[in-house]
């Protein structure tokens, strides 16, 4: 849905009313962006205003005027709060919804006005959140899904002129974490790296080029460790420690990472599906389907065991003096036989 209001943007078929629901910045942006390029071919007049700040009339208002350098201006409303439903005693503004609704029916056509609303779902039983659905484009702005992120990255990069090789779409996942726009960006700079000479992006160029996170590389390391792959762990270690990362923050990411594993695998045996144990943990679906349909399950007690041993190592590394990189690099040497099931 959004890409086909996208392309009809790219046409000159805009409308003088937007409202963006959802809290995904990335498809936030690009409609604003979009519409901002469109509308710039001439001399843009932009005006911004915060709806937690200021009452809507004042954006009536300066949709009404009309502009004086260009046959169009675009306004930005943020934080459209009153088409959500309403937590009496936190209005921090009391807009003029009547107002708003009547000047909706009729907006004005020297002006392109953008409502956003960064929440999961708005109070359809507000007439004015009717009135929006009837007479403004509404855009979807939502997290994507699981299973939609990959057929998302497919189609971002063949507006590249590019294609992901076999695994290499989930690799990038895996490595870059679910945040949009940083994939944007991951998947932007290997297709200017190829160039027009290769139309593939492969595996080993995602792990070659992407960039990674403190909590990524310890997942990995983590990973590693488990599966047995001591000196896999080890590599990742020393490059975090070359990094001047500090073994007492590594410590805690790795106990942090056993912790989320164990409430996963504890939920999964209580019955729970992916969604809604990404639901339950308040953590993106993508992250909770890599540990759930993991084939080499790592036993709970053999998490435990680990858990117990990070505790160790973590008063080690407050207490001991000497070379606190030899302590956590030593719980890596160690017990590191992964056991499945």
């Amino acid at each position: 849905m959004i890409t086909s209001i996208w392309k009809s943007i790219e046409k000159g078929q805009i409308d003088p009313v937007y409202v963006i629901v959802g809290d995904e910045s990335y498809f936030i942006k690009q409609t604003i962006d979009r519409l901002k390029a469109k509308l710039s071919e001439g001399e843009l007049e932009l005006s911004q205003f915060d709806l937690d700040e200021v009452p809507v009339d004042h954006v009536i208002d300066e949709a009404d005027t009309i502009p004086f350098f260009s046959d169009r201006k675009l306004i930005v409303a943020k934080n459209a709060s009153f088409l959500k439903a309403a937590e009496r005693g936190k209005e921090k503004i009391n807009h003029d919804l009547k107002s708003l609704e009547a000047w909706l029916k009729n907006p004005s056509s020297t002006s392109v006005t953008i409502f956003v609303a960064p929440y999961e779902k708005l109070d359809e039983r507000k007439k004015v959140t009717k009135l929006m659905k009837e007479h403004a484009v509404v855009i979807e702005a939502k997290a994507l899904q699981v299973n939609d992120l990959e057929v998302w990255l497919e189609s971002e990069a063949r507006s590249h002129g590019k294609q992901f090789g076999p695994g290499a779409a989930s690799q990038l996942i895996e490595i870059a974490g679910t945040d949009l726009t940083l994939l944007a960006s991951e998947l932007e700079k290997m297709a200017l790296y190829v160039g027009s000479e290769q139309e593939e992006i492969d595996r080993s160029l995602v792990e070659e080029m992407t960039s990674r996170t403190l909590e990524q590389d310890a997942f990995k390391m983590l990973q590693l460790y488990l599966d047995g792959n001591a000196g896999g762990a080890l590599r990742v270690y020393r490059d975090l420690i070359q990094q001047k990362q500090e073994p007492v923050a590594l410590a805690a990411l790795l106990a942090s990472q056993i912790r989320f594993m164990i409430h996963v695998f504890y939920l999964q045996k209580k019955g729970y599906h992916a969604q809604q144990i990404s639901k339950q943990l308040k953590a993106h679906p993508y992250r909770v389907k890599l540990l759930v349909e993991k084939r080499n399950r790592i036993p709970e007690q053999r998490l435990l065991q680990v858990l117990s041993d990070l505790a160790t190592v973590d008063i080690q590394l407050k207490t001991q003096s000497g070379s606190r990189e030899r302590i956590l690099e030593l719980f890596l040497m160690q017990r590191h036989g992964a056991t499945s099931h």
